[in-house]
Protein backbone atom coordinates (compact mmCIF):
# COMPACT_ATOMS: atom_id res chain seq x y z
CA UNK A 1 0.00 0.00 0.00
CA UNK A 2 2.81 2.39 1.43
CA UNK A 3 4.57 1.32 -2.72
CA UNK A 4 1.64 2.57 -4.36
CA UNK A 5 1.02 5.70 -2.23
CA UNK A 6 4.82 6.17 -2.97
CA UNK A 7 4.18 5.83 -6.65
CA UNK A 8 1.21 7.81 -7.12
CA UNK A 9 2.86 10.83 -4.56
CA UNK A 10 6.12 11.10 -7.05
CA UNK A 11 3.83 11.06 -10.34
CA UNK A 12 1.98 13.86 -8.62
CA UNK A 13 5.19 15.62 -7.83
CA UNK A 14 6.08 15.94 -11.29
CA UNK A 15 2.70 16.81 -12.71
CA UNK A 16 2.38 19.72 -10.13
CA UNK A 17 5.67 20.70 -10.71
CA UNK A 18 5.42 20.77 -14.43
CA UNK A 19 2.60 22.37 -15.90
CA UNK A 20 3.72 24.93 -18.24
CA UNK A 21 2.84 27.61 -16.31
CA UNK A 22 4.80 28.91 -13.68
CA UNK A 23 2.98 30.68 -11.23
CA UNK A 24 0.56 27.11 -11.06
CA UNK A 25 4.07 25.36 -10.53
CA UNK A 26 4.56 27.34 -7.69
CA UNK A 27 1.49 26.86 -5.75
CA UNK A 28 0.66 22.69 -7.10
CA UNK A 29 4.12 22.07 -6.90
CA UNK A 30 4.75 23.66 -3.30
CA UNK A 31 1.36 22.08 -2.36
CA UNK A 32 2.06 18.48 -3.10
CA UNK A 33 5.76 18.99 -1.68
CA UNK A 34 4.19 19.91 2.15
CA UNK A 35 0.52 18.06 1.80
CA UNK A 36 1.34 15.18 -0.40
CA UNK A 37 2.37 12.61 2.22
CA UNK A 38 -0.64 13.57 4.33
CA UNK A 39 -3.13 12.98 1.68
CA UNK A 40 -5.51 10.09 1.45
CA UNK A 41 -5.96 7.94 -1.68
CA UNK A 42 -9.48 9.79 -1.89
CA UNK A 43 -7.66 13.10 -1.63
CA UNK A 44 -4.98 12.01 -4.20
CA UNK A 45 -8.12 10.68 -6.69
CA UNK A 46 -9.41 14.49 -6.81
CA UNK A 47 -6.32 15.81 -6.93
CA UNK A 48 -5.41 13.87 -10.00
CA UNK A 49 -8.80 14.97 -11.29
CA UNK A 50 -8.03 18.78 -10.62
CA UNK A 51 -4.42 18.10 -12.59
CA UNK A 52 -5.88 16.82 -15.26
CA UNK A 53 -7.79 20.60 -16.01
CA UNK A 54 -6.26 23.22 -18.13
CA UNK A 55 -3.57 25.21 -16.19
CA UNK A 56 -5.21 28.45 -16.63
CA UNK A 57 -8.36 27.59 -15.77
CA UNK A 58 -6.98 25.59 -12.50
CA UNK A 59 -4.62 28.85 -11.12
CA UNK A 60 -7.71 31.44 -12.02
CA UNK A 61 -9.92 29.09 -9.73
CA UNK A 62 -6.91 28.89 -7.08
CA UNK A 63 -6.34 32.90 -7.38
CA UNK A 64 -10.61 33.25 -7.10
CA UNK A 65 -10.55 34.66 -10.17
CA UNK A 66 -13.27 32.84 -11.53
CA UNK A 67 -15.36 30.99 -9.60
CA UNK A 68 -14.78 27.33 -9.06
CA UNK A 69 -16.68 25.25 -10.39
CA UNK A 70 -18.70 22.69 -7.85
CA UNK A 71 -17.37 19.60 -9.43
CA UNK A 72 -13.68 21.11 -8.12
CA UNK A 73 -14.62 22.78 -5.20
CA UNK A 74 -13.47 20.30 -2.76
CA UNK A 75 -11.75 19.83 0.32
CA UNK A 76 -8.68 19.70 -2.14
CA UNK A 77 -9.09 23.21 -3.47
CA UNK A 78 -9.82 24.66 -0.63
CA UNK A 79 -6.58 22.87 1.31
CA UNK A 80 -4.47 24.23 -2.28
CA UNK A 81 -6.09 28.07 -1.56
CA UNK A 82 -5.02 28.11 2.59
CA UNK A 83 -1.44 26.88 1.20
CA UNK A 84 -1.61 30.02 -1.44
CA UNK A 85 -2.76 32.15 1.37
CA UNK A 86 0.14 31.16 3.82
CA UNK A 87 2.72 31.13 0.94
CA UNK A 88 1.33 34.98 0.05
CA UNK A 89 1.86 35.90 3.69
CA UNK A 90 5.68 34.08 4.21
CA UNK A 91 6.48 36.13 1.27
CA UNK A 92 4.37 39.29 1.74
CA UNK A 93 5.93 39.36 5.57
CA UNK A 94 9.93 38.42 3.87
CA UNK A 95 9.21 42.14 1.88
CA UNK A 96 7.54 44.21 4.26
CA UNK A 97 4.20 43.14 2.53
Amino acid sequence: MADTHDIRLKRLKFRSWHRGFVEADLILGGFVDRHGRELSPAQLDVLEHLLDQPDHDIYNWIVERTATPPEFDTEIMNMIKAFRDEAHKTIGGAHGG
